[in-house]
């Protein structure tokens, strides 16, 4: 007996993924492999500690009897993370976990995925020329037009009827199409955030959200955040990836966006009631461009990204910084 517990002990040692259990207060008891490029944190730092709460309420999902796989970025890498309860007399005892990084791609998959990430970069130059053409060209000259028109409106309001009221209409329907300019100029234009900031450009994608959700959305976004550009750009393109991915593919009918200080940054959390999905049948380029989208705009502002999913409790999509930004 001693020999075979000892053979499985070495087993769970030697194997590259991380291992571990945790019980009902989601403290660590058991821990093999290095937990620190996961967590930042040796195995004498982290036994019989608690994680941070992010992963007290997986482990209070996990108790609850759920099984969960998702991905989470570290830094440069990909975790594949399974938790899972560990049952004793039909009861949960604890919760048992298994990560490890990402499996190297394919050649032919890697290459897909960077091309993906080439035409993403590519979308986004596109966009933010259209938005500056649109702005640039078609809106200062409709503005120039308008002008002239009630120049020439006053001119002739002493005139015939008839024309000035012509005049009014053709001002009318040149102003809906300007404030239909103005609307595409704030959808296509990648740059919102750096012109607004971060809380109302997430408001303002609440307000197009809403003309096509019709269950409940909350926002809540920190309006003393200070944010470097280049995250807030990216916690916002997560948003709106996460958002649109609910909208599309889960059935909600609560879909809840957060951005608030967290102890060690800033920490986007996009949550919906849907029935999810599982992260285990939609690896690499398979996942969708939703999911290589998120990570893609994760990686280019060094942002710490997970997507937890179950067919009973829905999807989150969380972002954050590991520092302030």
């Amino acid at each position: 007996m001693a020999g075979t517990e000892g053979l499985a002990s070495a087993f769970l040692e030697s194997c590259p993924a991380i291992q571990w259990i945790a019980d009902s207060s989601g403290i660590f008891q058991r821990i093999y492999g290095d937990p620190a490029p996961l967590f930042g944190k040796s195995v004498v730092e982290l036994l019989g500690q608690q994680p941070e709460p992010v992963w007290v309420e997986r482990f209070a999902r996990v108790f609850a009897g759920e099984n969960l796989y998702f991905r989470e970025r570290r830094g440069a890498t990909l975790w594949n993370i399974l938790l899972f309860p560990i049952r004793s007399e039909s009861a949960v005892q604890f919760a048992g976990a298994v990560a490890h990084e990402g499996a190297a791609w394919g050649s032919a998959e890697a290459q897909l995925r960077q091309t993906v990430f080439r035409v993403l970069d590519t979308q986004e130059s596109d966009r933010k020329a259209v938005a500056r053409f649109m702005h640039d060209s078609i809106g200062q000259t409709m503005t120039a037009i308008g002008m002239r028109l009630d120049l020439a409106r006053m001119d002739l309001e002493s005139g015939p009827a008839e024309v000035p009221a012509h005049l009014s209409e053709v001002q009318k329907i040149l102003g809906q199409m300007m404030e239909e300019v103005r609307r595409y100029v704030n959808a296509l234009n990648p740059s919102t955030v750096d012109r607004l900031g971060l809380a109302p450009a997430i408001e303002r994608l609440a307000a197009r959200l809403r003309g096509r959700f019709h269950g409940v959305l909350l926002v809540h976004v920190d309006p003393s955040l200070r944010l470097d550009k280049k995250v807030a750009s990216a916690l916002y393109r997560v948003a709106h990836e996460a958002t649109e991915n609910a909208l599309k593919h889960s059935g909600c009918s609560t879909l809840e966006v957060t951005v608030q200080s967290t102890r060690t940054g800033t920490r986007l959390e996009v949550r919906d009631d849907g029935h999810g999905f599982d992260l285990g049948e939609t690896p690499g380029v398979a996942g969708g461009m939703g999911l290589l989208s998120m990570e893609h705009y994760a990686a280019q502002a060094g942002l710490e990204l997970s997507v937890v999913s179950s067919r009973e409790a829905g999807t989150i999509v969380r972002a954050s910084t590991t520092i302030n930004a």
